[in-house]
């Protein structure tokens, strides 16, 4: 008769985990995607509003339309689970982001001489621009899920995020160089090379990576319809519990995007160019956040800085409490010093949060009924999406709506980084509930007489 024992060792990998090479290369599939979705965001935004004087709330519609569409991310992930092969998914998504991408640039050129026929395109665009990130992003993310040890997953998490920054942060430099002097030639052109770039380094990236995956032959996979794998996913409580804190933690992590710069202006006169450096050094914080998380979670570990709860709970409290320095500098101090300081802070516990978020979404997707990574990866990534596409708006509303009732935009401002630090709190009480056993490193159970998995 076996017993088994729990050892507080790190699980062995076997050859079915992925490879720090692996986990790369999934990664420059992320910068991939990115370097394609900076510019709907960035330059064909820009390019509507200014050189073709089209209202803002035009691109904000199309963008909308981006992260709207993602709501079928968990159809699409159930799709890859049916399969059992998601590489198909992730390079069939590329192929869509990239020619959305191509569509979107020409519905903005022809939009300078036809503009009904040319939002059309971009609409079209966008659209295809939407379902290709949905598709690409959830499969990475599901590969991930199914194949990273879980001692590796925050370190995980961290790379891959950290990737998809360096193509916005390359893509977005190099292509506004060469968009200089603007034409709608110039912008087809320049954006046709960057997505051509992304699906040929993707495609190259993710061929192999499941080589050494064990998929269950296909008369023993689940195969139930999409309607009873949802079902069955938000019947478990971590799921539903996970995906209220997704929704409401990156509520608060979007709405504050669009208001810390207009917030530097009106509190201390700022010109554009200078607090446009603030959002470098919010992104500087945000990258120390993350490598913080891989170092404590990952490469330092153990029972408590394992835990990824803890992690994200102490990420929530972090940026809400940077939140609230931020309205004190505006309103109290006066000093851009102190305003600087409380951005930085905001964006350390933003990428704390982000990364360990990442990393417990990993561990949870690979939790409860098998072969459904896809499907809860796909729920969790609606959930972002349309938290992403509604921050910004709810954010740039309360301000209004704050602006009118207190009569000062200064005090406006102010209040919704408290009502955002309130919300980030908010999240931190959801995350207390998160299922500990999904969100720390798993203990390696061993029965006697048999060796450990990969041994």
């Amino acid at each position: 008769m076996s017993a088994t024992v729990t050892s507080s060792h790190p699980p062995h990998l076997d050859s079915s985990h992925l490879t720090w090479a692996g986990i790369l290369r999934l990664g420059l599939v992320q910068t991939s995607l990115g370097a394609i979705v900076v510019l709907m965001t960035a330059a064909i935004n820009r390019v509507m509003v200014v050189e073709l004087a089209l209202p803002a709330v035009i691109p904000g519609l199309l963008v909308a339309l981006f992260h709207g569409v993602q709501v079928m991310r968990p159809a699409w992930g159930h799709k890859s689970d049916v399969a059992g092969r998601r590489t198909p998914w992730i390079v069939g998504g590329m192929a869509a982001l990239a020619i959305g991408g191509v569509l979107a640039a020409a519905g903005a050129a022809l939009a300078g001489t036809d503009r009904a026929q040319g939002l059309a395109v971009a609409a079209l665009g966008f659209l295809l621009v939407g379902c290709g990130a949905g598709a690409a992003g959830t499969n990475v993310l599901a590969t991930l899920a199914a194949r990273v040890a879980p001692q590796r997953r925050a370190a995980a998490a961290t790379l891959v995020w950290v990737m998809m920054i360096v193509g916005f942060a390359v893509t977005a430099p190099l292509a506004g160089h060469f968009l200089d002097p603007y034409s709608g030639a110039r912008l087809i052109a320049v954006t046709s090379v960057v997505c051509a770039s992304a699906f040929v380094i993707a495609s190259l990236a993710v061929f192999g990576v499941e080589a050494n995956s064990v998929a269950k032959p296909a008369h023993e996979r689940r195969s139930a319809s999409f309607r009873d794998a949802f079902r069955e996913v938000w019947a478990e409580p971590a799921a539903r519990r996970f995906t209220v804190f997704i929704f409401v933690s990156m509520l608060a992590y979007s709405a504050q995007e669009l208001l810390v710069e207009p917030f530097a202006g009106l509190a201390f006169g700022m010109p554009p160019g200078v607090t446009t450096k603030l959002a470098g050094l919010q992104h500087g914080g945000v990258l120390l956040g993350m490598i913080t998380v891989a170092i404590g979670a990952s490469a330092i570990g153990g029972p408590r800085l394992g835990n990824l709860k803890l992690w994200i709970i102490g990420g929530c409290l972090f940026a809400a409490a940077a939140l609230v320095a931020v309205a004190a500098a505006g309103l109290l101090s006066g000093q851009p010093g102190a305003l600087r300081a409380a951005i930085f802070a905001l964006g350390v516990g933003d990428g704390i949060y982000a990364a360990s978020a990442i990393g417990a979404m990993m561990g949870l997707a690979s939790r409860g009924a098998e072969q459904r990574e896809g499907v809860r990866m796909g729920l969790w990534g609606a959930a972002q999406a349309l938290a992403l596409g509604a921050g910004g708006l709810i954010g740039a509303a309360l301000v209004d709506l704050s602006r009118w009732a207190l009569g000062s935009a200064l005090s406006a401002y102010a209040a919704v980084f408290v009502i955002e630090a309130i919300a980030f709190v908010a999240a931190a009480l959801l995350a207390t509930r998160i299922e500990r056993e999904a969100t720390k490193p798993q203990a390696q159970t061993v029965e006697f007489g048999s060796a450990p998995t990969g041994a």
